[in-house]
């Protein structure tokens, strides 16, 4: 530890030194007027690279700083130090008089239902809370080690403390760090380098388990074992059926037990989807399933999707679609034209291309385009999502994607259309990446091979193309890449006509007005400003005035940040080295 009692960080005055980690020391301290806080001293030099952001700021400090509620405690300062010609970082937050949930289990054997159930309900209202920001907050380390215990209330005035795992939730993660972790608390995508608002609600079931039960839920002695061999043996583990004991306990239901096994499913799918949904559970006004029952629905679902048809796809197609006249061109003479006519192309040897990536940032039309594509071709169309294909068992993962490709050239001609393509095929060469998305990354290496000679064409869309192993982006699989961005002023008129065009909307809108009103505004932007115009307009018994957009437009930030559009200009920019030939910035928007 740096300090002493008595010792002075910048003007705060050492009470105690509380505890060393990895890369941060903790003290009791107290300011010039006496009063007591918690400082948290940062060593700059022992941070890895996820826990600064793009513009080299401490995660953990931006987080805490923002922090307004009751379940949280507030930053009071921060501010900078130099030690031994080192850089520190330190910020301090209001002092709570309690104990960590973790103590308090040592001391009580036995916790009651309500009490399980209030503890949880707190910790869920502060994840609420931090879920529910502009760029949601992923806390990453729900435990019972970072639940303090308010001695001057009751258990639901607990705080959710400790920010040293957290990040935003569009942050690249990476895998977590087995030792000084509580891998029982960590759900399954953690241990892939993934994490999400289901990945801290997986840990609120874990706590809400071990509380109940007084174990830790598919408990692996992983003590003698290297971390491979732990995370492994605990994956393992866990697709065995959960334990859940026949207990008898006061207020004790099976609806309560249902809850903690539906918080703690592998997938994160079937799992609740937000804080607020699992603690409507928690309260009994949303009911909860048994495991077997979920698990015989599951199943039912699964053979239901094996079983579907792709559709038929049906619409305007292009037509909908306005702007990206050089890439609907483009689409027509490279893609639609082979596609229908692959004897003429084979007789001049022309090679028939196998698939497109559609990037850039999210809400600006990439699954729209896609969609139109398909009704632009009228070829059947299946629409894949990552979740649908992978699987928890191994091998699974790589015998779905070859389903999907061997349905695809029986029902050919087919357009698939895979979302959120770099969380199915990840940079090989990133150590975080686990050995099973490697084997689903050479399933799909090998099955996009020449698809567009067997009638398939493939569309991934994606807001990470450099996290997309590199393979999958050469010649012979996703030919051509696309980069679509914000809509441009012309766009974005006629997004307005487009969402208002059957809503009773005032006579004489002046859509190139709520155009300029709207620069930096992605398509989701200006969907959810008509729509929020239309339900003020409805509380006014009136039409859609311009009055109204307006006023609607002023409370609607942009879902992008200036910065966040540099940083996807800066993908793009790199993408464009790789591809020359491609710089022609496409628009992205829709037709009346």
């Amino acid at each position: 530890m740096h300090f002493k009692a008595k010792e002075l960080i910048a003007h705060y005055t050492v009470l105690f030194p509380h505890k060393q980690g990895a890369y941060a020391e903790t003290y009791r301290v107290k300011d010039e007027h006496g009063k007591t806080g918690f400082l948290k001293l940062i060593d700059c030099s022992k941070l890895t690279r996820r826990q600064l952001d793009d513009s080299g700021r401490v995660v953990e400090v931006e987080i805490c700083k923002g922090l307004q509620h009751h379940n949280l405690c507030t930053c009071r300062e921060t501010g900078e130090l130099l030690i031994d010609g080192r850089q520190f970082i330190w910020f301090v937050t209001e002092f709570v008089s309690g104990e960590t949930l973790s103590d308090r289990m040592m001391r009580e054997e036995d916790f009651s239902v309500y009490a399980i159930k209030s503890i949880a309900l707190g910790v869920l209202s502060a994840l609420a809370y931090l879920h529910s920001q502009p760029l949601p907050i992923i806390h990453n380390e729900v435990t019972t080690q970072n639940v303090l215990l308010n001695l001057l209330g009751d258990l639901r005035d607990l705080k959710l403390i400790d920010f040293g795992q957290a990040c935003y939730l569009n942050q690249s993660l990476g895998v977590p760090r087995v030792k000084g972790q509580n891998l029982f608390y960590l759900a399954p995508e953690r241990f892939s380098g993934v994490c999400s608002v289901q990945s801290d609600l997986y840990a609120v079931g874990a706590m809400a388990y071990h509380l109940l039960y007084r174990r830790l839920p598919w408990f692996v002695d992983v003590s003698r074992l290297s971390d491979a061999s732990a995370v492994e043996s605990l994956l393992e583990e866990r697709h065995k059926p959960l334990e859940l004991p026949k207990i008898e306990k006061y207020e004790l239901d099976e609806q309560f037990v249902n809850v903690i096994a539906k918080a703690l499913s592998y997938d994160a799918e079937d799992r609740f989807q937000t804080a607020e949904e699992f603690a409507r559970a928690i309260e009994g006004k949303v009911k909860v399933e048994s495991p077997s029952q979920r698990l015989q629905q599951s199943q039912a679902d699964e053979a239901s999707r094996r079983s579907t048809k792709p559709m038929q796809a049906k619409g305007l197609g292009f037509a909908a679609i306005a702007g990206m006249e050089e890439l609907k061109r483009q689409m027509l003479e490279e893609v639609i034209e082979p596609l229908h006519n692959p004897e003429k192309y084979h007789r001049y040897g022309v090679t028939i291309p196998n698939g497109m990536l559609l990037y850039g940032p999210p809400g600006c039309g990439k699954t729209f385009f896609a969609k139109h594509f398909a009704e632009e071709v009228g070829f059947n169309f299946k629409f894949i999502t990552p979740a649908s294909l992978k699987s928890k068992y191994v091998n699974a993962t790589q015998e779905n994607i070859a389903a999907l490709f061997k349905e695809a050239i029986e029902q050919a001609p087919t357009i698939i259309f895979i979302d959120e393509m770099n969380e199915l095929v990840p940079n090989r060469d990133n150590a975080d990446v686990h050995e099973m998305s490697r084997s689903a990354v050479n399933e799909m290496l090998a099955q996009m091979d020449q698809t567009g000679e067997k009638g398939v064409f493939v569309i991934g869309a994606t807001n990470y193309p450099n996290m997309i192993d590199p393979a999958i982006l050469r010649a012979g699989r996703l030919d051509k890449k696309y980069y679509i961005g914000v809509p441009d002023q012309a766009a974005r008129s006629a997004l307005f006509k487009l969402y208002l065009e059957n809503r009773p909307y005032d006579f004489g809108l002046d859509y190139e007005h709520l155009a300029r009103l709207t620069e930096g505004y992605v398509s989701a932007d200006i969907q959810l400003i008509v729509n929020d115009a239309s339900r003020e307009a409805l509380h006014q018994e009136s039409k859609i005035t311009m009055q109204i957009l307006e006023a609607t437009i002023a409370n609607t930030k942009p879902s992008l940040s200036e910065q966040e559009l540099k940083k996807y200009e800066q993908i793009r920019a790199e993408m464009d080295r790789e591809l020359p030939q491609q710089r022609s910035r496409p628009r992205i928007g829709f037709k009346d």
